[in-house]
């Protein structure tokens, strides 16, 4: 059975109990860290614009509780097409989740959700964010 890490404890306690929720579920089917969850003003602004295309207050994860988690598989590929790979499955069990929850999510390697991860401007594969 896997369990939650200290730093993956900490980011979850940031998120939207919709999105904790799903995190634990997601656990159930694969070992995962989470690594991002609410982000100050301070923290998002670092992260802009090399890993987010958007600054302070514009991102999900500003929200109070945060309405956007990174995760990342657990262990971490060791290649780039594994790390692809795990990344797209994880996004799909998520939105599964999501939608036996009752809510909908969108995932950073499909903004628009159109079912296509070759059409992104700008790609982030860890993210996952409520969409209301």
């Amino acid at each position: 059975m896997n369990t939650w890490g200290n730093k993956s404890l900490l980011v979850r306690t940031t998120l939207d109990p919709r999105l904790q929720a799903m995190v634990d579920e997601l656990l159930d089917y694969m070992d995962v860290s989470l690594t991002s969850g609410h982000r100050n003003e301070a923290e998002q602004n670092a992260l802009y614009p090399r890993y987010t295309q958007v600054q302070w207050p514009d991102s999900m994860h500003n929200h109070k509780p945060s309405l956007a988690v990174d995760i990342q598989p657990y262990p971490y590929p060791d290649n780039e097409n594994d790390l692809r790979a795990a990344l797209g499955y994880m996004a799909g069990l998520c939105w599964m989740i999501a939608q036996k929850h009752g809510f909908k999510i969108r995932w950073g390697g499909d903004w628009n959700r159109n079912g296509s991860v070759t059409d992104n401007g700008f790609s982030d594969l860890f993210h996952l964010e409520i969409y209301e």
